[in-house]
């Protein structure tokens, strides 16, 4: 059962999102919040697998509760809620190590996929959204993601990130690499605690910044046979 706290200050949009999430039988509702403060205060208390996180919400903005839950939990999956996907908050949410967001008025079948993507570890943006998300962070120059060239990293671990940054899907990367799905979350996983990342799109990020991936999103080092 994949354990789920909303943090939203609007009390219809909460209860349409827990009824989506409940109805889908593999999901709980283990809290929901009013604002940024009290989000904090449950994902300690109840130690969710994923959160969705408002970002426009009284006291303590849903931007600050990240920082603050990621700080006690820096593997916590957080995905952000959101009225407009260009929104600047949510690149700064992305930056501080939300794995993804939603949309809203997003399809309702497609909030149900994202929370069980968070909580896998998979990837949540699509290709062309996770492009425009990468562009953006070079072009602001996001120097302190992580350092260059990606040091101490397994020839393995160096392709796997490669293919992270192409946009690629845990399963996509399996079958690249003639591997297991769980192979390839353990690369990942492994990849990012070695360069201090929370997240995907900061490992794609570094993926660019390093010269493994080129500006058409192809890998430069072609994977192994």
């Amino acid at each position: 059962m994949i354990r789920v706290l909303i943090a939203d200050d609007q009390a219809l949009v909460r209860a349409g999102v827990r009824m989506l999430l409940q109805a889908a039988g593999d999901m709980e509702v283990v809290g929901e919040a009013v604002d940024g403060a009290e989000a904090v205060r449950l994902a300690e208390r109840h130690l969710p697998d994923v959160i969705l996180m408002d970002l426009r919400m009284p006291k303590v903005d849903g931007l600050e509760a990240i920082k603050r839950v990621l700080r006690a939990r820096p593997g916590g999956r957080i995905v952000v809620l959101t009225t407009f996907a260009e929104d600047a908050n949510v690149y700064a949410a992305l930056r501080a190590g939300a794995v993804g967001f939603l949309v809203k008025d997003d399809d309702p079948e497609r909030m149900v996929d994202a929370v069980r993507r968070a909580a896998a570890g998979e990837q949540l943006l699509a290709p062309s959204v996770l492009r425009r998300v990468v562009e953006r962070f070079l072009a602001a120059g996001e120097e302190h993601v992580a350092p260059a060239p990606p040091a101490g990293l397994t020839e393995r671990e160096v392709e796997v990130l490669a293919l992270v940054g192409a946009g690629l899907s845990n399963a996509e990367i399996a079958e690249e690499l003639h591997v297991g799905v769980t192979t390839v979350k353990t690369h990942i996983a492994a990849a990012m605690d070695k360069l201090g990342l929370r997240n995907r799109i900061q490992a794609a990020v570094v993926a660019h910044r390093t010269g493994l991936v080129d500006a058409s999103f192809r890998p430069v080092r072609p994977p192994r046979g």
